[in-house]
């Protein structure tokens, strides 16, 4: 259990990083759009994280119920 918990961090943290090199080179190459490219990076961001908590939770109820 410990295991595929640290696989959910680990896949997490990959996701956020990647979104954020997405953001550090879209600003980058077009620093005028930084605004916009700053909205998109948090929406991005905040769906990983949103999958690296339901995963754990839907782990928790599959273990408890069956």
């Amino acid at each position: 259990m410990l295991e595929g918990a640290k696989s959910i961090g680990v896949g997490a943290a990959v996701g956020i990083g990647n979104v954020l090199n997405s953001l550090i080179h879209s600003v980058a190459r077009n620093p005028s759009l930084a605004k916009q490219s700053f909205g998109y990076a948090i929406l991005g961001f905040a769906l990983t994280e949103a999958i690296a908590l339901f995963a754990p939770m839907m782990a928790f109820l599959i273990s408890f119920v069956f």
